[in-house]
């Protein structure tokens, strides 16, 4: 099933950006218009979206700035809410919604060679990541990137298969 899902997003995500034409991908969608298109398209990414406006962080990730966003699966949230016994982004702290979302963000543009290529990514939140190759499978913190390199206009997107916890 989490196959299924990831292939329906990376479908949406190449689709998203494959059709905005040449001359306006300049531009182009944002990480936030990126993910909206998605939710859009496929579903994917209700929660990523629901904790960004929450953590009211949308015109930071909106902005000109580049940056790097390692954005979890929609599995990966659900997985956390099991975890932590919640039922969904409203019953998590906002303080604590926001630490976890700022430790999925870094600064810059980091393509998946950078990341892979790195021992450490600094995060937003002061803190790190550790990007690995485990079987084959390109990962940071344990949770797989099941799509790398998602390119916007403020950034690039990762798309990962677990929220990562400071």
């Amino acid at each position: 099933m989490r196959r299924i899902a990831s292939l329906l997003v990376s479908g949406a995500l190449l689709l998203a950006v494959a059709a905005t034409p040449a001359a306006a991908r300049e531009p182009g969608p944002t990480i936030v218009d990126t993910a909206i298109a998605v939710n859009a398209a496929t579903g994917e990414f209700d929660h990523l979206i629901a904790a960004v406006v929450r953590a009211d962080l949308v015109g930071v990730l909106d902005g000109n700035r580049q940056f790097t966003v390692f954005a979890p699966t929609d599995a990966a949230f659900e997985d956390l809410f099991g975890a932590l016994g919640v039922s969904g982004v409203a019953d998590i702290p906002v303080g604590t919604l926001t630490a976890v979302l700022l430790h999925h963000v870094s600064p810059g543009e980091r393509l998946s060679g950078d990341v892979l290529s790195s021992p450490r990514v600094r995060m937003l939140d002061k803190g790190f990541t550790f990007p690995s190759v485990v079987g084959g499978v390109p990962s940071i913190d344990n949770a797989a990137i099941v799509l790398p390199d998602v390119d916007v206009s403020n950034g690039v997107i990762h798309v990962i298969d677990a929220v990562l916890l400071p």
